[in-house]
Protein backbone atom coordinates (compact mmCIF):
# COMPACT_ATOMS: atom_id res chain seq x y z
CA UNK A 1 0.00 0.00 0.00
CA UNK A 2 1.15 3.65 -0.52
CA UNK A 3 1.27 6.01 2.09
CA UNK A 4 1.09 9.20 0.31
CA UNK A 5 1.58 11.77 2.76
CA UNK A 6 -1.01 14.89 2.62
CA UNK A 7 -1.11 16.25 0.52
CA UNK A 8 -0.45 14.47 -3.39
CA UNK A 9 2.15 16.56 -4.85
CA UNK A 10 0.99 15.24 -8.31
CA UNK A 11 -1.98 17.63 -7.66
CA UNK A 12 -0.26 20.60 -7.84
CA UNK A 13 0.76 20.09 -11.48
CA UNK A 14 -0.77 22.53 -14.05
CA UNK A 15 -3.04 25.69 -13.65
CA UNK A 16 -3.70 26.61 -9.91
CA UNK A 17 -7.44 27.23 -10.77
CA UNK A 18 -7.82 24.40 -13.00
CA UNK A 19 -6.30 22.13 -10.53
CA UNK A 20 -8.80 23.51 -7.99
CA UNK A 21 -11.85 23.08 -10.27
CA UNK A 22 -11.12 19.34 -10.75
CA UNK A 23 -10.09 19.28 -7.10
CA UNK A 24 -13.45 19.96 -6.20
CA UNK A 25 -15.45 17.84 -8.06
CA UNK A 26 -15.09 14.90 -6.18
CA UNK A 27 -13.83 16.54 -2.65
CA UNK A 28 -17.11 16.63 -1.15
CA UNK A 29 -18.50 13.16 -2.41
CA UNK A 30 -16.08 11.45 0.04
CA UNK A 31 -14.95 10.47 3.94
CA UNK A 32 -17.04 10.71 7.50
CA UNK A 33 -16.58 10.56 11.05
CA UNK A 34 -19.03 7.75 13.41
CA UNK A 35 -19.23 9.49 16.69
CA UNK A 36 -19.33 7.90 20.30
CA UNK A 37 -22.69 9.19 20.76
CA UNK A 38 -25.50 11.04 18.65
CA UNK A 39 -25.76 13.98 20.76
CA UNK A 40 -28.26 17.09 20.31
CA UNK A 41 -27.31 19.37 17.90
CA UNK A 42 -25.23 22.13 19.33
CA UNK A 43 -27.02 25.51 20.94
CA UNK A 44 -25.19 27.56 18.61
CA UNK A 45 -26.46 25.56 14.78
CA UNK A 46 -29.94 25.98 16.14
CA UNK A 47 -32.44 27.10 13.25
CA UNK A 48 -31.84 30.52 12.72
CA UNK A 49 -35.26 33.13 12.45
CA UNK A 50 -37.46 33.27 9.54
CA UNK A 51 -35.62 34.85 6.85
CA UNK A 52 -36.16 38.04 5.03
CA UNK A 53 -38.64 37.84 1.71
CA UNK A 54 -36.55 37.58 -1.60
CA UNK A 55 -37.14 39.80 -4.18
CA UNK A 56 -39.40 38.18 -7.24
CA UNK A 57 -37.97 35.59 -9.40
CA UNK A 58 -37.75 37.15 -13.17
CA UNK A 59 -40.53 36.00 -15.26
CA UNK A 60 -38.46 34.02 -17.39
CA UNK A 61 -36.86 32.05 -14.42
CA UNK A 62 -40.51 31.69 -13.13
CA UNK A 63 -42.09 29.94 -16.23
CA UNK A 64 -38.52 28.14 -16.77
CA UNK A 65 -39.01 26.44 -12.87
CA UNK A 66 -42.68 25.91 -13.07
CA UNK A 67 -42.17 23.81 -16.19
CA UNK A 68 -39.26 22.13 -14.58
CA UNK A 69 -41.29 20.91 -11.42
CA UNK A 70 -44.06 20.16 -13.40
CA UNK A 71 -44.82 15.99 -13.34
CA UNK A 72 -43.26 15.66 -10.35
CA UNK A 73 -44.21 15.22 -6.91
CA UNK A 74 -41.86 17.44 -4.52
CA UNK A 75 -41.90 15.15 -1.33
CA UNK A 76 -40.64 12.56 -3.63
CA UNK A 77 -37.85 14.76 -4.51
CA UNK A 78 -34.83 14.14 -2.33
CA UNK A 79 -31.32 15.12 -2.98
CA UNK A 80 -28.93 12.51 -2.50
CA UNK A 81 -25.77 13.77 -2.61
CA UNK A 82 -25.38 16.86 -0.47
CA UNK A 83 -22.55 17.70 1.67
CA UNK A 84 -22.07 19.15 5.06
CA UNK A 85 -19.03 21.39 6.29
CA UNK A 86 -17.18 22.99 8.98
CA UNK A 87 -13.99 23.96 10.92
CA UNK A 88 -15.20 23.09 14.54
CA UNK A 89 -15.71 26.45 15.14
CA UNK A 90 -19.79 26.24 16.72
CA UNK A 91 -19.56 23.14 18.25
CA UNK A 92 -19.89 20.91 15.71
CA UNK A 93 -16.92 18.70 15.91
CA UNK A 94 -15.86 18.91 12.12
CA UNK A 95 -12.18 19.66 11.18
CA UNK A 96 -10.17 20.38 8.10
CA UNK A 97 -6.77 19.37 7.55
CA UNK A 98 -4.05 22.11 8.39
CA UNK A 99 -2.98 22.49 4.86
CA UNK A 100 -6.13 23.90 3.85
CA UNK A 101 -5.61 26.89 5.96
CA UNK A 102 -1.61 27.46 4.89
CA UNK A 103 -0.89 29.62 1.85
CA UNK A 104 2.41 27.42 1.44
CA UNK A 105 0.33 24.48 0.90
CA UNK A 106 -1.45 26.30 -2.92
CA UNK A 107 -3.78 23.67 -3.61
CA UNK A 108 -5.16 23.15 -0.31
CA UNK A 109 -5.31 27.08 0.26
CA UNK A 110 -7.23 27.59 -2.81
CA UNK A 111 -9.06 24.53 -2.63
CA UNK A 112 -10.66 26.01 0.74
CA UNK A 113 -11.16 29.39 -0.33
CA UNK A 114 -13.38 28.18 -3.64
CA UNK A 115 -15.64 25.91 -1.50
CA UNK A 116 -16.32 28.65 0.97
CA UNK A 117 -17.07 31.07 -1.65
CA UNK A 118 -19.30 28.38 -3.28
CA UNK A 119 -21.21 27.81 0.09
CA UNK A 120 -21.84 31.30 -0.02
CA UNK A 121 -19.62 31.51 3.34
CA UNK A 122 -17.30 35.37 4.19
CA UNK A 123 -14.38 33.68 5.74
CA UNK A 124 -14.77 36.46 8.10
CA UNK A 125 -18.20 35.05 9.39
CA UNK A 126 -17.84 34.77 12.89
CA UNK A 127 -18.99 31.03 12.62
CA UNK A 128 -17.54 28.98 9.37
CA UNK A 129 -20.13 26.21 10.72
CA UNK A 130 -23.13 28.31 11.19
CA UNK A 131 -22.91 30.53 7.86
CA UNK A 132 -22.59 27.65 6.26
CA UNK A 133 -25.77 25.82 7.46
CA UNK A 134 -27.63 28.98 6.69
CA UNK A 135 -26.73 29.46 3.56
CA UNK A 136 -27.80 26.15 2.35
CA UNK A 137 -30.93 26.46 4.53
CA UNK A 138 -32.10 29.43 2.70
CA UNK A 139 -31.57 27.78 -0.23
CA UNK A 140 -33.61 25.25 0.10
CA UNK A 141 -36.35 27.15 1.05
CA UNK A 142 -36.68 28.50 -2.44
CA UNK A 143 -37.77 24.45 -3.26
CA UNK A 144 -41.68 23.28 -2.61
CA UNK A 145 -42.38 21.61 0.26
CA UNK A 146 -41.54 18.35 0.87
CA UNK A 147 -38.00 18.30 -0.70
CA UNK A 148 -34.92 16.63 1.30
CA UNK A 149 -31.80 16.64 1.32
CA UNK A 150 -29.21 14.00 2.51
CA UNK A 151 -26.60 15.19 4.22
CA UNK A 152 -23.12 13.56 4.15
CA UNK A 153 -20.73 12.90 7.14
CA UNK A 154 -17.10 12.10 6.54
CA UNK A 155 -15.10 9.57 8.28
CA UNK A 156 -11.64 9.49 8.44
CA UNK A 157 -9.02 7.43 6.88
CA UNK A 158 -7.72 4.35 8.44
CA UNK A 159 -5.02 2.16 7.32
CA UNK A 160 -4.49 -1.47 6.95
CA UNK A 161 -4.54 -2.09 10.65
CA UNK A 162 -7.55 -0.10 11.48
CA UNK A 163 -5.63 2.83 12.91
CA UNK A 164 -7.12 6.12 12.25
CA UNK A 165 -4.86 8.56 9.89
CA UNK A 166 -5.69 12.43 10.48
CA UNK A 167 -2.92 13.50 8.02
CA UNK A 168 -5.03 11.36 5.19
CA UNK A 169 -8.39 13.69 6.01
CA UNK A 170 -9.02 16.65 3.86
CA UNK A 171 -12.15 16.97 5.83
CA UNK A 172 -13.89 15.40 9.33
CA UNK A 173 -17.59 15.64 9.73
CA UNK A 174 -19.47 13.14 12.61
CA UNK A 175 -22.23 11.09 12.29
CA UNK A 176 -23.41 13.07 15.32
CA UNK A 177 -23.47 16.42 13.70
CA UNK A 178 -25.03 14.92 10.50
CA UNK A 179 -27.89 13.44 12.51
CA UNK A 180 -28.37 16.17 15.05
CA UNK A 181 -29.07 18.44 12.01
CA UNK A 182 -31.22 16.09 10.07
CA UNK A 183 -33.22 15.50 13.36
CA UNK A 184 -33.70 19.33 14.25
CA UNK A 185 -35.31 19.58 10.45
CA UNK A 186 -36.84 16.42 9.70
CA UNK A 187 -38.99 18.47 7.01
CA UNK A 188 -35.65 19.17 4.85
CA UNK A 189 -32.63 17.45 6.00
CA UNK A 190 -32.13 13.69 6.33
CA UNK A 191 -28.43 12.18 6.89
CA UNK A 192 -25.95 9.37 5.95
CA UNK A 193 -23.80 8.37 7.70
CA UNK A 194 -19.50 7.31 7.00
CA UNK A 195 -18.04 4.83 8.90
CA UNK A 196 -14.63 2.93 7.67
CA UNK A 197 -15.14 -1.07 8.06
CA UNK A 198 -11.61 -1.46 9.09
CA UNK A 199 -12.22 0.12 12.52
CA UNK A 200 -12.62 -1.60 15.79
CA UNK A 201 -15.67 -0.18 16.17
CA UNK A 202 -17.59 -0.33 12.77
CA UNK A 203 -20.22 -2.47 14.53
CA UNK A 204 -21.26 -0.78 17.08
CA UNK A 205 -21.13 2.94 14.73
CA UNK A 206 -23.23 1.27 12.33
CA UNK A 207 -25.96 0.36 15.50
CA UNK A 208 -25.83 3.90 16.31
CA UNK A 209 -26.73 5.33 12.68
CA UNK A 210 -29.11 2.62 12.40
CA UNK A 211 -30.63 4.24 15.57
CA UNK A 212 -30.03 7.39 14.91
CA UNK A 213 -31.73 7.33 11.53
CA UNK A 214 -29.04 7.48 9.10
CA UNK A 215 -30.37 6.92 5.07
CA UNK A 216 -27.12 4.76 3.90
CA UNK A 217 -23.78 4.85 4.26
CA UNK A 218 -20.76 6.19 2.27
CA UNK A 219 -17.25 5.20 1.55
CA UNK A 220 -14.31 6.45 -0.65
CA UNK A 221 -12.19 3.64 -1.31
CA UNK A 222 -9.44 5.66 -2.39
CA UNK A 223 -8.79 7.95 0.09
CA UNK A 224 -10.22 6.74 3.15
CA UNK A 225 -7.83 3.10 2.20
CA UNK A 226 -11.19 0.94 1.64
CA UNK A 227 -10.91 -2.28 -0.23
CA UNK A 228 -14.71 -3.53 -0.45
CA UNK A 229 -12.92 -7.08 -1.34
CA UNK A 230 -11.45 -6.70 1.93
CA UNK A 231 -13.08 -9.62 4.78
CA UNK A 232 -13.78 -6.37 7.07
CA UNK A 233 -15.58 -4.88 4.43
CA UNK A 234 -17.44 -7.74 3.46
CA UNK A 235 -18.86 -8.44 7.18
CA UNK A 236 -19.82 -5.16 7.48
CA UNK A 237 -21.55 -5.25 3.81
CA UNK A 238 -23.38 -8.23 5.45
CA UNK A 239 -24.64 -6.41 8.22
CA UNK A 240 -26.13 -3.75 6.16
CA UNK A 241 -27.83 -5.92 3.62
CA UNK A 242 -29.44 -7.15 7.09
CA UNK A 243 -30.59 -3.70 7.19
CA UNK A 244 -31.36 -2.75 3.95
CA UNK A 245 -28.96 0.38 4.47
CA UNK A 246 -27.57 1.50 0.79
CA UNK A 247 -24.00 1.46 0.27
CA UNK A 248 -22.57 4.63 -1.81
CA UNK A 249 -19.74 4.80 -2.93
CA UNK A 250 -17.52 7.11 -4.94
CA UNK A 251 -15.80 5.09 -8.18
CA UNK A 252 -13.74 6.40 -10.50
CA UNK A 253 -10.65 8.74 -10.59
CA UNK A 254 -10.84 10.95 -7.32
CA UNK A 255 -9.08 14.22 -7.31
CA UNK A 256 -9.60 15.99 -4.24
CA UNK A 257 -9.10 13.82 -1.66
CA UNK A 258 -5.64 12.12 -2.16
CA UNK A 259 -5.49 10.41 1.25
CA UNK A 260 -4.12 6.79 1.01
CA UNK A 261 -3.70 7.35 -2.23
CA UNK A 262 -5.15 3.62 -3.33
CA UNK A 263 -6.74 5.32 -6.91
CA UNK A 264 -6.91 1.27 -7.47
CA UNK A 265 -9.66 0.84 -5.07
CA UNK A 266 -11.66 2.99 -6.83
CA UNK A 267 -12.35 0.34 -9.51
CA UNK A 268 -16.41 0.34 -10.29
CA UNK A 269 -15.63 -3.62 -10.88
CA UNK A 270 -14.71 -3.96 -6.65
CA UNK A 271 -18.97 -3.31 -6.53
CA UNK A 272 -19.17 -6.93 -7.09
CA UNK A 273 -18.21 -7.59 -3.64
CA UNK A 274 -20.69 -5.37 -1.76
CA UNK A 275 -23.40 -6.36 -4.39
CA UNK A 276 -22.83 -9.90 -4.34
CA UNK A 277 -23.40 -10.14 -0.31
CA UNK A 278 -27.15 -8.68 -1.33
CA UNK A 279 -26.10 -5.03 -0.27
CA UNK A 280 -27.63 -2.12 -2.46
CA UNK A 281 -25.13 0.05 -4.01
CA UNK A 282 -25.07 3.60 -5.18
CA UNK A 283 -22.24 4.84 -7.52
CA UNK A 284 -21.79 8.04 -6.67
CA UNK A 285 -21.71 9.68 -10.26
CA UNK A 286 -22.04 7.13 -11.77
CA UNK A 287 -17.97 6.62 -11.75
CA UNK A 288 -18.22 9.19 -14.68
CA UNK A 289 -14.38 10.17 -14.13
CA UNK A 290 -10.85 8.39 -15.01
CA UNK A 291 -9.84 5.57 -15.70
CA UNK A 292 -9.82 1.79 -14.07
CA UNK A 293 -8.58 -1.36 -14.89
CA UNK A 294 -10.65 -3.63 -16.60
CA UNK A 295 -10.07 -7.29 -14.40
CA UNK A 296 -12.64 -9.02 -16.36
CA UNK A 297 -10.15 -8.76 -19.50
CA UNK A 298 -7.64 -11.79 -20.20
CA UNK A 299 -4.42 -9.01 -20.26
CA UNK A 300 -5.53 -6.29 -17.86
CA UNK A 301 -5.88 -2.61 -19.50
CA UNK A 302 -6.86 0.69 -18.64
CA UNK A 303 -10.79 1.44 -19.76
CA UNK A 304 -13.23 4.28 -18.77
CA UNK A 305 -14.18 3.94 -15.08
CA UNK A 306 -18.00 5.21 -16.38
CA UNK A 307 -17.40 1.50 -19.15
CA UNK A 308 -17.11 -0.72 -16.47
CA UNK A 309 -20.01 1.09 -14.20
CA UNK A 310 -22.15 1.00 -17.59
CA UNK A 311 -21.17 -2.89 -17.82
CA UNK A 312 -22.36 -3.25 -14.16
CA UNK A 313 -25.50 -1.58 -14.87
CA UNK A 314 -26.13 -4.66 -18.01
CA UNK A 315 -25.66 -7.33 -15.83
CA UNK A 316 -28.87 -8.78 -14.88
CA UNK A 317 -27.72 -9.96 -11.47
CA UNK A 318 -27.33 -6.38 -10.06
CA UNK A 319 -31.18 -5.21 -11.75
CA UNK A 320 -32.03 -4.59 -8.82
CA UNK A 321 -29.30 -3.28 -6.40
CA UNK A 322 -27.26 -1.71 -8.41
CA UNK A 323 -27.75 2.16 -8.84
CA UNK A 324 -25.97 5.56 -9.67
CA UNK A 325 -26.38 9.48 -8.45
CA UNK A 326 -26.21 11.43 -11.35
CA UNK A 327 -24.71 14.59 -9.19
CA UNK A 328 -21.75 16.49 -10.80
CA UNK A 329 -22.21 14.23 -13.64
CA UNK A 330 -23.15 17.36 -16.49
CA UNK A 331 -20.03 19.20 -15.28
CA UNK A 332 -17.28 20.73 -17.99
CA UNK A 333 -14.56 18.00 -16.83
CA UNK A 334 -16.94 14.84 -18.19
CA UNK A 335 -17.38 14.19 -21.74
CA UNK A 336 -20.14 14.74 -23.71
CA UNK A 337 -20.13 11.10 -24.07
CA UNK A 338 -21.06 10.43 -21.08
CA UNK A 339 -23.37 12.99 -20.60
CA UNK A 340 -25.51 11.41 -24.35
CA UNK A 341 -25.22 8.14 -22.36
CA UNK A 342 -26.89 8.97 -19.40
CA UNK A 343 -29.57 10.93 -21.00
CA UNK A 344 -29.92 8.05 -23.87
CA UNK A 345 -30.02 5.21 -21.67
CA UNK A 346 -33.55 5.68 -20.42
CA UNK A 347 -33.66 1.47 -19.12
CA UNK A 348 -31.42 3.00 -16.77
CA UNK A 349 -33.50 6.18 -15.27
CA UNK A 350 -35.41 3.94 -13.19
CA UNK A 351 -31.77 3.04 -11.26
CA UNK A 352 -30.72 6.91 -11.44
CA UNK A 353 -31.05 9.25 -8.63
CA UNK A 354 -30.92 13.12 -8.41
CA UNK A 355 -27.97 14.79 -6.47
CA UNK A 356 -26.56 17.96 -6.47
CA UNK A 357 -22.99 17.48 -4.81
CA UNK A 358 -24.04 20.53 -2.92
CA UNK A 359 -21.94 23.31 -3.00
CA UNK A 360 -19.80 22.00 -5.91
CA UNK A 361 -22.80 24.10 -7.99
CA UNK A 362 -21.53 27.30 -7.05
CA UNK A 363 -18.57 26.59 -8.83
CA UNK A 364 -18.92 28.43 -11.65
CA UNK A 365 -15.68 27.04 -13.95
CA UNK A 366 -17.27 23.52 -12.94
CA UNK A 367 -19.73 24.17 -15.31
CA UNK A 368 -20.35 24.96 -19.35
CA UNK A 369 -23.97 26.03 -20.59
CA UNK A 370 -22.40 26.60 -23.59
CA UNK A 371 -20.33 23.46 -24.03
CA UNK A 372 -23.49 21.36 -23.52
CA UNK A 373 -25.40 23.69 -26.45
CA UNK A 374 -22.82 22.92 -28.69
CA UNK A 375 -23.27 19.05 -28.02
CA UNK A 376 -26.89 19.95 -28.62
CA UNK A 377 -28.37 18.52 -25.24
CA UNK A 378 -29.72 21.88 -24.70
CA UNK A 379 -31.19 24.82 -26.04
CA UNK A 380 -29.52 27.95 -26.31
CA UNK A 381 -33.14 30.10 -25.38
CA UNK A 382 -32.55 28.63 -22.12
CA UNK A 383 -29.48 30.18 -20.90
CA UNK A 384 -30.32 33.26 -20.04
CA UNK A 385 -32.96 31.66 -17.57
CA UNK A 386 -30.54 29.28 -16.06
CA UNK A 387 -27.97 31.96 -15.83
CA UNK A 388 -30.05 33.91 -13.56
CA UNK A 389 -31.04 31.01 -11.65
CA UNK A 390 -27.28 29.83 -11.20
CA UNK A 391 -26.49 33.58 -9.97
CA UNK A 392 -29.71 33.36 -7.47
CA UNK A 393 -29.61 29.63 -6.04
CA UNK A 394 -26.98 27.00 -7.21
CA UNK A 395 -29.44 24.00 -5.83
CA UNK A 396 -32.09 25.23 -8.24
CA UNK A 397 -30.16 25.76 -11.28
CA UNK A 398 -28.61 22.13 -10.80
CA UNK A 399 -32.08 20.82 -10.62
CA UNK A 400 -33.39 23.19 -13.29
CA UNK A 401 -30.45 22.14 -16.24
CA UNK A 402 -30.74 18.25 -15.23
CA UNK A 403 -34.57 18.68 -15.98
CA UNK A 404 -33.96 21.17 -19.08
CA UNK A 405 -31.35 18.93 -21.00
CA UNK A 406 -32.38 16.55 -23.62
CA UNK A 407 -31.18 13.92 -26.54
CA UNK A 408 -32.44 14.50 -30.11
CA UNK A 409 -34.32 17.72 -29.86
CA UNK A 410 -34.36 21.42 -28.81
CA UNK A 411 -36.47 22.08 -25.60
CA UNK A 412 -38.49 20.92 -22.68
CA UNK A 413 -40.99 19.11 -25.48
CA UNK A 414 -38.48 17.69 -27.43
CA UNK A 415 -35.82 15.01 -27.40
CA UNK A 416 -35.71 12.41 -24.83
CA UNK A 417 -34.16 13.30 -20.70
CA UNK A 418 -33.83 12.41 -17.36
CA UNK A 419 -37.22 10.89 -16.79
CA UNK A 420 -39.59 11.61 -13.93
CA UNK A 421 -37.92 8.21 -12.38
CA UNK A 422 -34.69 9.84 -11.82
CA UNK A 423 -36.92 13.07 -9.73
CA UNK A 424 -38.12 10.19 -7.41
CA UNK A 425 -35.24 9.97 -5.18
CA UNK A 426 -37.33 9.01 -2.37
CA UNK A 427 -38.51 5.70 -3.60
CA UNK A 428 -35.26 4.38 -3.33
CA UNK A 429 -33.84 6.12 0.05
CA UNK A 430 -37.01 6.44 2.65
CA UNK A 431 -36.16 3.74 5.10
CA UNK A 432 -39.49 1.50 6.21
CA UNK A 433 -38.78 2.14 10.59
CA UNK A 434 -40.12 -0.86 10.95
CA UNK A 435 -37.57 -2.75 8.63
CA UNK A 436 -34.86 -2.30 11.25
CA UNK A 437 -34.07 -2.85 14.80
CA UNK A 438 -30.74 -0.87 16.71
CA UNK A 439 -28.89 -3.69 16.71
CA UNK A 440 -28.76 -3.69 12.34
CA UNK A 441 -30.62 -7.02 12.13
CA UNK A 442 -33.83 -7.28 10.05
Amino acid sequence: MRTNPHPNRRHVLGCCAAAAAGLFSSLLADDSAAAPTLRAMPPTLAPPPPPTPKPALPAAVDDLLARCFDGLDPAALWDAHAHLLGVGDAGSGCRIHEHLTQWWHPVEYVRRRVILGASGVDEAAPSIDRAYLDRLRALVRDFPAGARWLLYAFDDAHDDRGRIRPDWSTFHVPDAYAASIAGAEPDRFAWVASIHPYREDAAECLQRALAGGALAIKWLPSAMNIDLRDPRSLAFCERLAAADLPLIVHCGEEHAVPGAGRDELGNPLHLRAPLERGVRVIAAHCASLGQARDLDAPRLRERPAFELFARLMDEPAWRGRLLGDVSAMFQRNRSASVWRAVLERSDWHGRLLHGSDYPLPGIGPLYSLTALVRAQLLDPALLPPLNALRARNPLLFDFALKRCLRVGGAGRAAGSGLSPAVFDTRAHLARPVSKVSPDGTA
